[in-house]
C-alpha cells in the first residue's frame, strides 16, 4: 500500500517505535486486564494523534474489522474480539476506547450496553459531542469501565459514571489521557497508576520541546506503559495484547501485536473507507 512519502516515513518510525516500546517495558510489572490511552492535538501543526495499549490475555482472539459505509451509516473501522469494539475510529474522525476501572454504580434508569456499543457509535456519530448524546439517549452506562471519545476538531473527553452520576472529563489544553482509574475520583482503586504516570510525565517534556510533534514521539509517550508477556500461576499469558497508534488529520493506522515489530498491520483509512466491502483482519494471522 502506498501511502507517499509522509506515509513512509511514518510506518517507519512506528516500527522504531515498536522496538522502544518493548525495551522501555522491561522495567514494569505485567497488569492484565489494563489499558492505556492518549489523545494529543499538536498546538503547532494542529494535528491530531491517538496512541492505545490493550493489555489483555494473549489467547485473546483479537481481530480489526471494517464495515463499509451505507445509506445510513457512516464507514468505520474498530478493533476488538467477540463481537464486541474495543476502540475505533470512523470516516468523520471520531475515535473511541474504553478502559476497565473499579466496579461502581450506576445512574438509575440506566443500563449497560447491549450488542456492540462500540460499533453502534462509530456507525453513527461524528463528534464527541454526539457520541455522548447518544449514551444519554439509549441509557447507557457503564459500572466497570470509563470511556474516551476524540474527534477530529480537536475535542476530546472521557465519561464515566461514580456513586450513580455520569461525570465527563474534558480536555484541557491539548492531551487527554486514560488508563484503568476512575479520573473524577482516585479513590476508587487503580490509583496511583505507574502508566499514567509515565505519560503525563513525558507528555509534559515533549510540549517543552516547542517543535512539531509526529505520530512517533505521541506514540512513545506510551513508552513505559506497555506491558510485556508474563505467565501467571494458571499457566496463562498477559500482556500488551496489541498496540494502536493514529493520525487521525490525515487518516492512517497503524496496528502492532504483542509488541512485535514484525507483526504490523498498515492502513490508509481514506482508502479503506472508500470500499463497499467489509474487511476482517486477524491479528494471530498479522
Amino acid at each position: 500500500m502506498n501511502f507517499g512519502k509522509t506515509g513512509k516515513e511514518a510506518w517507519n518510525m512506528t516500527r522504531t517505535l515498536i522496538i522502544i516500546i518493548a525495551i522501555l517495558s522491561l522495567n514494569f510489572n505485567s497488569q492484565v486486564k489494563a489499558c492505556s490511552v492518549i489523545y494529543y492535538l499538536d498546538s503547532i501543526s494542529g494535528k491530531i494523534y491517538v496512541a492505545n495499549h490493550e493489555d489483555f490475555w494473549y489467547e485473546t482472539k483479537a481481530y480489526i474489522q471494517i464495515n463499509p459505509r451505507t445509506k445510513n451509516k457512516l464507514a468505520r473501522l474498530w478493533y476488538g474480539w467477540d463481537d464486541f469494539a474495543q476502540g475505533g475510529i470512523n470516516e468523520a474522525g471520531l475515535f473511541f476506547d474504553g478502559a476497565v476501572t473499579p466496579e461502581d454504580n450506576i445512574p438509575s434508569g440506566y443500563h449497560k450496553p447491549k450488542g456492540n456499543l462500540g460499533d453502534d457509535i462509530l456507525a453513527t456519530c461524528k463528534s464527541v459531542d454526539q457520541a455522548i448524546e447518544l449514551l444519554e439517549n439509549k441509557k447507557v452506562a457503564l459500572s466497570n469501565a470509563h470511556i474516551m471519545f476524540g474527534d477530529s476538531l480537536g475535542n476530546a473527553a472521557i465519561i464515566e459514571w461514580i456513586n450513580g452520576e455520569k461525570q465527563i472529563i474534558h480536555i484541557k489544553g491539548n492531551t487527554l489521557i486514560m488508563t484503568n482509574f476512575l479520573l473524577s475520583d482516585t479513590s476508587k482503586g487503580n490509583y496511583p497508576c505507574y502508566r499514567y504516570n509515565s505519560i503525563a510525565e513525558r507528555t509534559s517534556q515533549l510540549r517543552d520541546q516547542n517543535e512539531p510533534v509526529t505520530l512517533l514521539q505521541v506514540g512513545n509517550l506510551l513508552g513505559g506503559a506497555a506491558q510485556p508477556p508474563r505467565l501467571n500461576s494458571e499457566n496463562r499469558t498477559g500482556g500488551t495484547l496489541y498496540s494502536s497508534f493514529i493520525n487521525i488529520s490525515d487518516m492512517e493506522f497503524f496496528l502492532v501485536y504483542k509488541l512485535d515489530n514484525t507483526r504490523l498491520s498498515k492502513l490508509d483509512l481514506i482508502k479503506e473507507f472508500e470500499s463497499n466491502k467489509k474487511k476482517r483482519i486477524e491479528l494471530e494471522n498479522l
